[in-house]
């Protein structure tokens, strides 16, 4: 085990330097543009962090949640715009394409996303559907040889720079996933501006237009969207997500206690100030607890434990709330100058609010948590 650690610290030493000499430099500047650079792209698929556990006979890394959760921890420390390329790419469509698609598609398509020949994003989200995933209005009809789409998905991240998206569509009661090509006749990308937080993360509105696409590019079985792909895309991403926020809170913390020892009030640095201090305490509590509850479900997920989906909301649920209350005592103890859009805890604090709505919102995630709790508070707290 003490061999195990080692090797887990020497992998997030190797992603804290590649993110402070290539993501933090850029990240204010991204933000205020609302795109990434392609070139942070094309050296994360150098580094294999597109791919991470992707299994290794179809080109990925191979490696397991643990890794996956330093990743995520580390990028979103830095940029959640980043972060969110991998959530929608690695989580979203490369692991459950991994899972669930045909024996085609994982041996011709999933080496190209774990290489970033390819990226991928994820279509769910609508104009007048979010959590109720299973109202889904864009529609699906099936003919001889093809399928043809109709309807828009919005909200959607990396759908400006996405070469695949994943769309799913309805046929009456019937939930359905399709590999939709940004180059396909019929469809149409418009990027959306203003974001609050993760300003940089592509999000876009999709339409389909009598999209015809091939009938080999079903994903997953058809009729089966909803059980197989989006459960699977969902908890796959809320995973993600955890441990992004995680590293906002991180973040926040480590501003946080440089500037409470640099700057002075009343002739001390605020640190020693007894409501600085307990603000600190706070945030190192959530922080600590975050990281405990998203490791564990890190190790529930890879034995394939059938509570993985409660475990892995539980530290969804617990990280994205410290990230907004880290983020939010990080402005506070910086005051005006946390509130310059070239200070990154005004950036921290935006992002941390996006934690708490994307891949299920906290309601959603309390209501997911005290149903299970109701029935089997044993299997969540032991």
């Amino acid at each position: 085990m003490a061999l195990l650690e080692a090797a887990y610290q020497e992998f997030r030493s190797e992603v804290r330097e590649f993110c402070e000499r290539e993501i933090v430099p850029h990240a204010e500047k991204w933000d205020r543009e609302e795109a990434i650079s392609e070139d942070i792209i094309q050296k994360l698929a150098k580094k294999g962090y597109l791919g991470l556990t992707v299994p290794g006979e179809y080109g990925g890394q191979g490696k397991d949640s643990l890794y996956y959760a330093i990743l995520n921890e580390e990028l979103g420390r830095a940029c959640s715009s980043v972060r969110s390329l991998v959530t929608v790419h690695g989580s979203l469509v490369s692991e459950t394409m991994a899972r669930w698609g045909t024996r085609e598609q994982k041996s011709t398509l999933l080496p190209r996303l774990a290489k970033g020949e390819l990226i991928a994003a994820y279509g769910l989200s609508e104009p007048e559907v979010g959590s109720d995933a299973k109202s889904v209005e864009t529609s699906y009809q099936e003919h001889d040889d093809y399928y043809e789409l109709n309807g828009q998905k919005k909200w959607i991240t990396f759908a400006t720079r996405a070469d695949i998206i994943v769309i799913v569509a309805k046929n009456g009661e019937h939930v359905s996933t399709f590999l939709v090509h940004r180059t396909d006749p019929g469809v149409k990308i418009e990027k959306i501006h203003g974001m609050l937080g993760t300003s940089a993360s592509g999000l876009g509105l999709i339409t389909l237009e009598n999209c015809r696409i091939p009938k080999d590019r079903l994903f997953g079985m058809k009729g089966m969207g909803f059980i197989q792909i989006t459960n699977t895309a969902l908890d796959n991403g809320r995973f993600s997500v955890a441990t992004g926020a995680l590293g906002i809170a991180l973040a926040s913390l480590e501003h946080s206690i440089s500037y409470a020892n640099e700057r002075k009030t009343f002739g001390v640095p605020i640190g020693d100030h007894q409501l600085i201090k307990k603000k600190i305490a706070d945030m190192t509590v959530a922080v600590k607890a975050a990281r405990l509850l998203c490791y564990h479900a890190a190790e529930v997920r890879d034995r394939k434990d059938p509570s993985t989906y409660v475990h892995t909301t539980l530290a969804k649920y617990h990280a994205s709330k410290a990230a907004t209350m880290a983020a939010t005592e990080a402005v506070q103890i910086h005051g005006a100058v946390g509130c310059l859009n070239t200070h990154p805890v005004q950036r921290l604090f935006r992002d941390a609010r996006i934690m708490e709505i994307i891949e299920g919102t906290s309601e959603i995630q309390q209501l997911l948590l005290s149903n299970y709790a109701l029935k089997n508070l044993t299997d969540i707290i032991d």
